[in-house]
């Protein structure tokens, strides 16, 4: 076996690899001719953030069987390319979250303490005691954004700190925040409650600018922001103008919306505590994600098992071909009930129906999970690991079938356990290969799963269409689709939309016009009970 690591990995991690006998190439620094013609007759290529594994360094290397990537980001490799070519790309994820989850809480003490305003007061001189009056972490209420690993470990060490932990985070059942002993609660009630507020969530587009004007504004008058994960999760100026103006007292940053940041307005104030991104950047911590990397590329070549895969696994030929159309139902049925949540979510229930029941689909749960999970973690969340994230999480997972065709050759029922009650869809591939929505929480509507979706719940009763219609038409928003479908319970309205500025196209998920502004006009229809943009 020969293994190409062109990026610096801990000693100990080569040592492991070079342990079995094979042959370990750990030259830095090559041109990427030399690194191309270094890996023609390689089986194995661990990387770091300098490499980039595109997929002309892929096609040169006929004999590679695995990429590792010594880190959580995969943004560096070409996954499309690998898997494409049958190779397996592995992370080594949650190796720093210690790390992170300790830079956390000495930005939380620096800020409560005015710890980096001090130290520059007495290396200029001055003795200012009497200013540099702080608070203590005991009984301070800590509300955490986020409950994946790192997020996690800042609940236990808040707990030592004797902090009570309120936490939000939709995909984390209600039984894991009970083990852990804190209350999850919805975001709103969070930024209430919270004197300190730590971000744990990945950049996505459900999550930027989380933490915006309107959201700081909800916030607890005093409180004081940690964030480590991503620069986009708030709005920069928007935390400035909080600060300047009191509402908020103070701010702990290691990410930045660009790094480094070209304007030093933010972390120039003296409430606020910057560092440049080195909350992971510990000894150990990189110790740690090199020996998870070769443990990983090991553990493959050895066995075949895939540690940590950020890919699909390899599937024959013709039944990925007669597969794939249902996993891309499963995805968007899941990415559809995982946007309409409004609670956690304690369970998910897969029901096939028809042709789908005849044999096990492990592959149509994984996707199911990977579109309800692929929004909230940051973790790459694929059909490789989408059961082993759920559980994680605390997710409850029961498959049932049924030989009854259901007016269809195969169907796909989706229901979400949550805190408010049950979600159900269900879902048919419709020729050629379209995934379909046919029923939504017991209502028989037929709507495109793709694109941007306006969900809409309202009372049955006459000119609720055109009223929908008329907001959308002030707002000059085009509607490509509109069905509607009608129930005991009320009617159920799915609307297809684009921009004002073209057509809608298939996959057009961008919506750029529906904003919050109208969605609450569609919301202040009398008859209207809900309505939320979906984005598949």
């Amino acid at each position: 076996m020969k293994i190409v690591i062109p990026d610096p990995l801990p000693p100990a991690a080569v040592s492991l690899l070079e342990a079995e006998g094979w042959t370990v190439d750990t030259r830095n620094g090559r041109s990427p001719a030399e690194l191309r013609a270094d890996l023609s007759d390689a089986d194995a290529l661990i990387v770091r953030s300098a490499t980039t594994v595109t997929a002309e360094l892929i096609a040169a290397a006929p004999g590679l069987r695995v990429v590792a990537r010594a880190g959580t980001g995969v943004d560096n490799v070409d996954i499309a390319a690998a898997s494409a070519r049958g190779i397996v790309v592995l992370n080594a994820p949650g190796a720093n979250s210690v790390s992170v989850a300790e830079h956390v809480f000495a930005l939380m003490l620096a800020s409560a303490r005015s710890v980096a305003l001090a130290d520059a007061q007495m290396k200029g001189g001055r003795w200012c005691k009497k200013s540099l009056r702080g608070a203590e972490l005991r009984g301070k209420t800590l509300g955490v954004v986020g409950l994946g690993r790192i997020g996690r470990e800042v609940v236990r060490r808040a707990l030592a700190f004797d902090m009570p932990v309120v936490a939000h985070d939709p995909f984390i059942a209600v039984q894991m925040a009970d083990d852990l002993g804190i209350e999850l609660v919805a975001l709103d009630t969070l930024l209430e409650r919270a004197d300190f507020i730590t971000l744990h969530l990945p950049s996505t587009e459900a999550t930027r600018g989380l933490l915006d004007a309107k959201r700081l504004s909800r916030c607890r008058p005093g409180v004081r922001i940690i964030n480590t994960a991503r620069g986009d999760l708030l709005d920069e100026a928007a935390l400035a103008e909080a600060i300047e103006a009191g509402r908020v007292a103070g701010a702990a940053l290691d990410v930045f919306r660009q790094e480094p940041p070209p304007d030093t307005a933010l972390i120039g104030l003296p409430q606020v505590v910057a560092t440049p991104h080195i909350a992971g950047a510990t000894a150990e911590a990189q110790q740690l994600v090199g020996l998870e990397a070769a443990t990983g590329v090991r553990e493959f070549l050895q066995s075949g098992f895939a540690r940590n895969a950020v890919n699909h696994p390899s599937i024959a030929p013709d039944e990925l071909r007669a597969l794939r159309p249902y996993l891309v139902l499963a995805e968007r049925l899941g990415s559809l009930l995982g946007q309409l949540a409004q609670s956690p979510v304690a369970g998910v229930g897969l029901r096939y129906y028809g042709k789908l029941a005849d044999e096990p689909h492990e592959m149509l749960v994984s996707s199911t999970l990977v579109g309800l999970l692929g929004q909230v973690l940051s973790q790459t969340v694929t059909l490789v690991n989408a059961r082993t994230a759920a559980e994680q999480r605390g997710l409850e997972i029961i498959e049932s079938r049924s030989s009854r065709p259901r007016n269809f050759t195969s169907l796909v029922s989706l229901k979400l356990h949550t805190g408010d009650g049950e979600l159900w869809a269900e879902g048919a591939v419709f020729e050629p290969e379209q995934p379909r929505l046919v029923r939504l929480d017991g209502v028989e509507v037929e709507a495109p799963l793709e694109g941007a979706l306006i969900v809409i719940r309202n009372r049955d009763q006459p000119g609720v269409i055109g009223e929908v219609g008329s907001v959308l038409g002030r707002h000059g928003i085009n509607i490509a689709t509109f069905a509607l479908g009608r129930g005991a319970g009320g009617a159920v309205g799915v609307v297809r939309v684009g921009s004002r500025s073209h057509q809608v196209e298939a996959g057009d998920r961008t919506a750029p016009d529906v904003s919050q502004g109208v969605l609450e006009e569609i919301r202040g229809i009398a008859a209207v009970e809900s309505a939320g943009l979906i984005r598949l």
